[in-house]
């Protein structure tokens, strides 16, 4: 009786030793199923992925070596290239002109970057506590048709309307504020200024459609809330909008960015770099050096230049984003 009392209790469902058998069994075979499932799901999603990877590779990677490739050389695009080492990089880093392109381009992330952010902003947060946003789609798609439209046929339509007799200067004559008139792509103070309010106009478009998705995803509730202690429309938007889009604002200052550090399209067609170097920024800059003057060893150092300053900040915006989400 005894041996049968400890043996019947030894081998009850509770006791340490059938759970022990039970938790040994089942790691084992949970090993035996999961890693197959697992394996065959990874094959079809890098079998999914094989195209884009191969069209990524040859269109992105493989240029992008070469270019590492020639910033080593002196090589005008015809003749046999010349080992220079990091010559190249050293003349981007020393260059005055080089230098002040990479300056350029760092300064356009405010008109880019901020002034489109912030007028996203106070744009989506109006339409969104007015919770009328299907009376502003008319004016919500015109400022969204620069990211439709060509950036070469808005750099074309904007060089009309910065001419001397453009509409701009126009409309400064009509209201009596004649004396502001001027070449605004032709004068040394204001060319940079005024390509950079076309680089905002076109980027506000962008920020105000994410926003204004961003704040549909909002708890309508936090708003009622906040009403209801007496928050007026800052202290909502400081207090429920803003702490709500800190997702939309980090893709927003992301893409935004990368736009001003590698914008050409506006700035080639509106004032080619001029008046002087006044507008140049890095793309120009490498068109000119490449198809221009044959220091194709020097465009591609500034490319690579280029593209690791971009590489950085997005990282740096990517570190912050998640820091603070």
């Amino acid at each position: 009786m005894t041996v049968v009392h400890k043996t019947a209790r030894d081998s009850a469902p509770g006791t340490s030793a059938s759970r022990g058998g039970r938790a040994g069994a089942g790691p084992r075979s949970l090993g035996r199923r999961v890693p197959a499932g697992r394996g065959k799901r990874r094959a079809s999603a890098y079998l999914f992925l094989a195209p884009a990877f191969v069209m990524y590779a040859a269109f992105v990677i493989v240029p992008w070596g070469q270019a590492v490739e020639l910033s080593f050389y002196h090589w005008d695009g015809i003749s046999p290239g010349i080992w220079a080492g990091l010559e190249n990089y050293r003349t981007v880093l020393t260059d005055p002109q080089l230098l002040g392109s990479l300056l350029h381009a760092t300064g356009y992330i405010g008109f880019y970057s901020v002034l489109p952010i912030c007028a996203g902003l106070v744009l989506a947060a109006v339409i969104g506590r007015g919770r009328r946003g299907g009376n502003f789609a008319l004016a919500r798609t015109v400022l969204f048709l620069p990211q439709i439209i060509p950036l070469v046929a808005v750099g074309v339509i904007w060089r009309a309307l910065y001419a001397p007799d453009g509409l701009v200067n126009e409309t400064l004559s009509a209201i009596g504020l004649g004396s502001w008139t001027r070449a605004w792509l032709g004068d040394f103070t204001w060319a940079y200024f005024a390509v950079g309010l076309v680089g905002s106009w076109v980027m506000l478009g962008l920020c105000l459609v994410l926003f204004q998705s961003g704040i549909q995803k909002i708890d309508p509730s936090l708003y009622e809330a906040a009403r209801l202690d007496g928050a007026g429309p800052v202290r909502e938007f400081f207090a429920v909008t803003l702490p709500g889009l800190r997702a939309e604002i980090g893709v927003a200052v992301t893409v935004t960015v990368i736009a001003a550090l590698a914008s050409f399209d506006i700035v080639f067609v509106t004032t080619g770099g001029g008046p002087g170097d006044s507008t140049t920024v890095p793309g120009v800059l490498i068109y000119r050096l490449a198809f221009t003057s044959g220091q194709v060893g020097t465009a591609c150092a500034l490319a690579v230049v280029l593209s690791l300053l971009i590489s950085l900040v997005v990282l740096a915006i990517g570190r912050l984003t998640r820091e603070r989400a």
